[in-house]
Parts: structure tokens; C-alpha cells; sequence
């Protein structure tokens, strides 16, 4: 495997390390940026593919670009890929807001052929997409695959997010990237360093991912005591204090919740997941030691991949960077440092993470607040 990252500015792409001799030979281009400079500027499109004939070119809007050890100061980057042995299939559908999401969801991993399939990288529409509906039926229809990605980012403004497969660029999309090859070894690391805080309260009236009353009252008016004057600033603020979420008090970890949208006339809030009605639900807070804590743990539950050259993806929530500030880096250099520099680290800062909780448990679910690391690497 080879890997090589690029950086977008002054109307060119600009090689940050160069290592594929044969560009025809590349066979994935993932390519992340702003919002307004993707749909702005189409030029950085037609370049890469005269630079990259043969290659897939997915990847998505974000909410900060990772590439390396460092969240780039460009905005917009791609990562290229060429396998030795290995080799990829992708699918790409597009939903309007009326289609059934059940149906839709199914039918992006279907297509994907079984044999020799090692893992599939998942990158949707961060706004339109039920992230809980996602995850729920590509586990159904591949129940024994490795299965991670991310929910596109719009900074915090949470307006439009936008998914690229090859020529085009548009909402209301989700492409499956599935990594086939024996010669192929992927893992997967997820945590959050989030701590839950204040009254315990019970979700009385939701449908799917929109909570209308907690402890029977207005959701939004809850919500907005409880941040003061953080309020005035939501949904962005909101991102600092996302909800834990359980089934009842048996459960020990919970799920967490980042909000997406507010509706002042419904007094409702949209979270990128689903809230069941009759859930526990509870604040959270979190500092930077326990960001940094938690994405060192992810790191470490990565299989080393020794010294061979390697593609580390990393998905990791808004919040995360939010809270971070200036020391997001710092975050992404622990991963480095642990999982070691010949695991070259791209990605995205997300409005929603796809990744099972452990090595131990396989199955996909849809994190929020989560620092979320994949591995791949050939023998």
C-alpha cells in the first residue's frame, strides 16, 4: 500500500508527501473541505481526477479537515490510495426527504459484494440521514463485516452538508466504500471522554431523532435553562453539552446525542440519532484532559499494524473540536504517537460518527462526541 495527502490553496493541489510514483495505479482518492469552498470552486475537482485517471474520488463536506497529525489550516484536502493487492468497490445512492430511509439505507450496502469484502467506509449526508437508521440496517444486511464512517460536517452551522462521488457533488447522499483483499487487515477504535452531570430526566415525547418533552415539559425550554446564557447560541452551543441517553438504570454506558437543529415553534430538538421515548436521559460535559484521554484509548485499541505502511481514518465529532480549540491537534498527535507514524491519519470532523464500541463488540452503531479511528493496512 501507498499512501500520499495533498493540500488545496493557490488554485493547485500541492503534494504534502509524495510517494506514488504511478498515478494511474491509485485506486481511492477521499477528499474532504468547507462547505462554501466545495461548492464555490470546481476546479480542485477537475485537477485531481487529471492528476488521479483511474481512482474512485469520494468525500464530503466537514467540520475541520484532519490530515497527518494536524487539523489543516487548508480548506479543502485529499488523501490518495493505491493498494497493492487489495482493491475497492463502491455505491452511492441518493434519497429525497420523503423516501423511506429504511429502504434507502438497505440498498447502499446490498450491492456490495460478499467475497473477500474486509470492512465497508460509510460517508453520508450529516443533516438529511437518520444516523441511527443507517446503522441499524447495514449491520442487517452485513452483519458479519467491519463496519465505520461518518455523517458530513458544516463547521457548526449546521445549514448544508454536502457528499462527492467522482464527478458530482450534491445533499441528500450516502456512498459505502467496501475494501476487498485477503492481503487486507482493518481494526477499528472508538471513545468519547464525555462525563454525564445534573438531574437524571425521562425522554416523554419523541418521534425517531426529534424529542418534543422531557419530564413532560418543552424539550427546547429544558434544554435552554440548563444552558443559561449559552443558550442564545444554539444549536452551535449545544454541541458542548450533548445528552447521554439508556434505556433504563441496568444500562452502563449510554448513548450519546449531539443536537443538530432547534425548532422554536415546536419547542423541539433534532439529535443526529434516534431518542426512544421512555429513555433515561442526562446532560454531558467534558474537558480537554478527557477528550485527549479518550482518543488516546481509541488508539489503543487499534491492532498495530507493526511497521508497514498503513491508511488511519479518523472521524471525530465537532463538539470534540469546539471544546478543543487550538489543542485540537494535540488530540491527533496522541493517536500518532500511538498508533505509530507509518499510519498515515485522514479524515474529518463530523456531525456524527459510525463505528462499533469495541474491538469485542462488532456491531456498527452511531456514535456522537466520539473520536472514532480505522486501520488499514496490507501483509
Amino acid at each position: 500500500m501507498k499512501v500520499e495527502n495533498l493540500t488545496y490553496y493557490d488554485n493547485k493541489w500541492n503534494f504534502e508527501n509524495e510517494s506514488i510514483d504511478n498515478k494511474d495505479d491509485v485506486d481511492l482518492v477521499l477528499l474532504f473541505g468547507n462547505t462554501d469552498y466545495l461548492s464555490s470552486d470546481t476546479n480542485y475537482y477537475a485537477l485531481l481526477r487529471k492528476e488521479y485517471l483511474n481512482a474512485k474520488i469520494i468525500g464530503s463536506s466537514s467540520s475541520g479537515n484532519v490530515l497527518g497529525s494536524k487539523l489543516s489550516e487548508h480548506k479543502i484536502v485529499a488523501t490518495a490510495i493505491s493498494f497493492d493487492k487489495g482493491f475497492i468497490k463502491t455505491n452511492i445512492i441518493d434519497f429525497e426527504n420523503n423516501d423511506d430511509l429504511n429502504i434507502v439505507t438497505q440498498k447502499l450496502v446490498e450491492n456490495l459484494p460478499d467475497e473477500n469484502l474486509k470492512s465497508i467506509f460509510i460517508i453520508s449526508d450529516g443533516l438529511n440521514m437518520n444516523g441511527t437508521i443507517l446503522a441499524k440496517n447495514v449491520n442487517q444486511i452485513k452483519p458479519n463485516v467491519l463496519i465505520t464512517g461518518g455523517l458530513a460536517g458544516d463547521d457548526a452551522r449546521f445549514e448544508k452538508t454536502l457528499i462527492i462521488a467522482n464527478d458530482e457533488i450534491k445533499d441528500k447522499r450516502i456512498v459505502a466504500i467496501g475494501f476487498y483483499g485477503e492481503s487486507l487487515h482493518v481494526s477499528s477504535g472508538c471513545y468519547s471522554g464525555w462525563d454525564e452531570f445534573g438531574a437524571q430526566r425521562m425522554i416523554t415525547k419523541s418521534v425517531g431523532n426529534i424529542v418534543y418533552e422531557i419530564d413532560n415539559k418543552p424539550a427546547l425550554e429544558l434544554y435552554k435553562r440548563y444552558l443559561g446564557e449559552e443558550s442564545q447560541n444554539l444549536p452551535s452551543s449545544g454541541l458542548r453539552f450533548p445528552l447521554s441517553i439508556k434505556k433504563d438504570e441496568n444500562v452502563n454506558n449510554g448513548t450519546i446525542r449531539t443536537l443538530l437543529a432547534i425548532d422554536e415553534d415546536t419547542q423541539s430538538m433534532t439529535f443526529a440519532g434516534d431518542v426512544p421515548e421512555g429513555y433515561i436521559a442526562k446532560l454531558m460535559k467534558t474537558d480537554i484532559d478527557g477528550l485527549i484521554d479518550g482518543s488516546q484509548l481509541a488508539a489503543k485499541n487499534i491492532i498495530q499494524a507493526n511497521d508497514k505502511t498503513a491508511l488511519g481514518l479518523v472521524v471525530s465529532c465537532v463538539g470534540r473540536k469546539l471544546v478543543m480549540k487550538d489543542l485540537t491537534d494535540e488530540e491527533l498527535e496522541i493517536i500518532e504517537d500511538t498508533v505509530g507514524k507509518n499510519v498515515h491519519l485522514t479524515g474529518f470532523y463530523s456531525y456524527g460518527e459510525l463505528s462499533p464500541f469495541s474491538q469485542e463488540v462488532k456491531t456498527c452503531k452511531l456514535h456522537n462526541q466520539t473520536m472514532t479511528l480505522t486501520v488499514i493496512y496490507e501483509d
